[in-house]
């Protein structure tokens, strides 16, 4: 499978139905376990100290997500990603709001530097993670995806990992080769967790044995589309966020690959 080759994407995902594990916040534990159901992944929400480096074993992938941060749930992350690296899990970082506070960039840095296979972040997360002043609105960029694209490439070069910085336009980079996703609609900023599902939904891809270009790719293609699908269907935030948990269920790779808009950049 080539790295923009989206063919059988989701039957493959499907048929792997891999369990992926979750430290996720508390925000969006619900809509990411519906989007993971959706899609025909398995999810669990498993946040213990005292389980989490067991149970990562057993998972096909490892989500951390750091929206609603904690010392215990830190400490939780840190335990599952060390465990997820002895094991060969691959495992996929949401530096959620990296640059807001102190706490939370150390928080995030410190993740950073484990070997995550991927990072998916806005551009206001992913310059704060590279050491560039970076402001935000909470969770909300401030910046353009554009803006950001530099700091991803350091960052996917220093720590091999492939980094995913979304907006109104998704680039995906390993350092080396930059792909751009044109899909999407403005009402994805409109309901809580769209970032979130974005990073579960590559976590799956992950699962499912897509390397970490292929599965940043599918899982940033995938919610464009379903939610470009899902503004044609509802004209407000609430049955968008509907809409959205059906066409992730509805979605086929027929119609996956005609409105997939993914080039070079």
């Amino acid at each position: 499978m080539q790295q923009t080759d989206l063919t059988n994407a989701l039957s493959r995902l499907r048929e792997a139905a891999p369990l992926v594990h979750n430290i996720t916040n508390q925000v969006v534990a619900n809509v990411t376990a519906n989007a993971l159901l959706a899609i025909g992944a398995s999810p669990a929400m498993v946040q213990a100290e005292e389980e989490v480096g067991s149970f990562v074993r057993l998972a096909a992938a490892l989500v951390v997500n750091i929206g609603t941060l904690t010392a215990p749930q830190l400490a939780a992350m840190h335990i599952a990603t060390q465990a997820a690296g002895e094991a060969g899990v691959p495992w996929i970082l949401d530096p959620v709001a990296a640059g807001a506070t102190p706490y939370r960039l150390q928080a995030a840095r410190s993740l950073v530097q484990l070997q995550p296979a991927v990072v998916r972040g806005n551009a206001s997360e992913i310059l704060a993670l590279a050491g560039e002043a970076a402001s935000s609105k909470g969770v909300d960029s401030t910046h353009g995806s554009g803006a950001a694209l530099a700091a991803a490439r350091h960052i996917a070069r220093e720590h091999g990992a492939v980094v995913a910085v979304t907006g109104a336009v998704d680039y995906v980079t390993d350092g080396q080769a930059t792909w751009a996703i044109a899909n999407g609609h403005k009402m994805l900023t409109r309901v809580t967790g769209t970032g979130c599902t974005a990073t579960a939904l590559i976590g799956a891809f992950l699962g499912a044995g897509f390397t970490p270009m292929q599965a940043a790719l599918a899982g940033l293609t995938v919610l464009g589309v379903v939610g470009e699908l899902a503004a044609a269907k509802a004209n407000a935030p609430g049955s968008f966020q509907v809409a959205i948990l059906d066409g992730l269920y509805e979605l086929d790779d027929a119609t996956l690959a005609r409105h997939a808009r993914v080039t070079p950049a």
